[in-house]
């Protein structure tokens, strides 16, 4: 068991940048997610502190030992890739086995950690099957069962569950979370899905474009993103944004939008009021967005009216997708109940106690 550092790490290929000046401490048995769109740096992060590739700049320590310069198999990290990797003509123990074989680990050992691994992922009953007999979910738990075996100080994960289908993927991210709990090791884990970041990780780290946008834990993401990337990228679906600009009416602050105008209540206002006059980029989340009748009591509520064009019906929510009178599209989460139809025009109360407002240049939080 051992913390991770990254400690102003570069990665260059020619002239592109891959990672860029990446400082991140994850503490001793801490489940990080790196999250981001592709190309942005979180699985090439990843391959850098496994060894996989050669840091341009920076160093990257397990405990306290710089690893730059360690080999791959000296650095007491097992990973986990999306493909699963078996050797298709060997059965899942010996999948399960063959590291520590390499190793020349006692057999007596071998069987007991391959058991061992097998009964955390209820796989034991398998132990006598080629992958080719095993369902994808399957699979992946013998990949898992193989970096378990190995008792690593640091898990690594390279989007595993990217080849199993929807329901398979929910199932797997709950065994991953008690797999954390159960051993207790330091896991760091790659997806571009925010679903699995947001229900999985201890810490996210957000990468755009090599660069380390946000590092926090869930809660605060969502609540408090750092600039417009981090709000638009955690949720789904993402946050609204509108160009818009603060002002003044009779005392009353004001989101004017073009196409719609909402009062910001108290307390928001008292946060906002220095912005008066700026053009700012306004954020809010669809399901801060209700259907007026139906709106929770006691949410500070200002009120808008949009034209329906799409209904999406989710059996547990309604996604709305709405027109605002200049042809903006956003979209609102909203109660099943709600009963409308396309063209049709909707009243939302809109909770601005959740709301955000940006920079329009740096695309940086202004408040909150």
């Amino acid at each position: 068991m051992a913390s991770v550092t990254f400690d102003h790490v570069y990665k260059r290929f020619g002239d592109v940048v891959a990672v860029n000046d990446l400082n991140i401490h994850v503490e001793d048995k801490e489940f990080l997610v790196f999250v981001g769109p592709s190309g942005c740096g979180k699985t090439t992060s990843l391959r850098l502190l496994a060894g996989l590739e050669e840091i341009s700049e920076g160093n990257i320590m397990i405990a306290d030992r710089i690893v730059n310069d360690v080999p791959p198999k000296d650095r007491d990290i097992a990973m986990v890739f999306q493909s699963y990797a078996l050797y298709p003509h060997m059965s899942v123990y010996d999948n399960m086995a063959f590291g520590l074989k390499l190793r020349k680990t006692p057999k007596s050992e071998i069987d007991r950690r391959v058991k061992e691994a097998a009964d955390i992922l209820d796989i034991g009953h398998l132990l006598d099957r080629k992958p080719k007999q095993l369902s994808g979910g399957q699979r992946q738990r013998v990949a898992v069962g193989r970096a378990i075996v190995r008792e690593p100080a640091v898990f690594l994960f390279d989007e595993p569950l990217s080849n199993l289908d929807a329901k398979l993927r929910v199932q797997t991210r709950a065994q991953l979370t008690r797999l954390h709990q159960r051993l207790q090791t330091t896991f760091i884990y790659v997806t571009h899905d925010q679903v699995e970041a947001m229900t999985m990780a201890s810490r996210i780290a957000v990468m755009k474009d090599g660069i380390l946008q946000q590092l926090d834990s869930p809660t605060n993401l969502y609540n408090h993103p750092t600039n417009v990337f981090v709000a638009g990228f955690i949720g789904s679906p993402s946050m609204n944004f509108f160009d818009a600009t603060l002002v003044e009416n009779d005392g009353r602050l004001e989101v004017n939008a073009g196409g719609f105008r909402m009062a910001v209540p108290e307390p928001k206002a008292s946060e906002w009021r220095q912005f008066k006059g700026r053009e700012v980029i306004f954020g809010i989340r669809p399901e801060d967005m209700h259907y007026r009748d139906l709106a929770a009591p006691g949410i500070l509520a200002s009120e808008m009216t949009a034209k329906v064009d799409v209904i999406e019906l989710m059996g547990n929510e309604i996604y709305l997708y709405l027109n605002t009178s200049d042809d903006k599209q956003f979209i609102a989460r909203v109660d099943p109940r709600v009963k409308t139809e396309r063209n049709a025009n909707i009243d939302l109360a809109v909770n601005m106690a959740n709301a955000h407002i940006f920079d329009p240049k740096t695309e940086i939080s202004l408040a909150g």
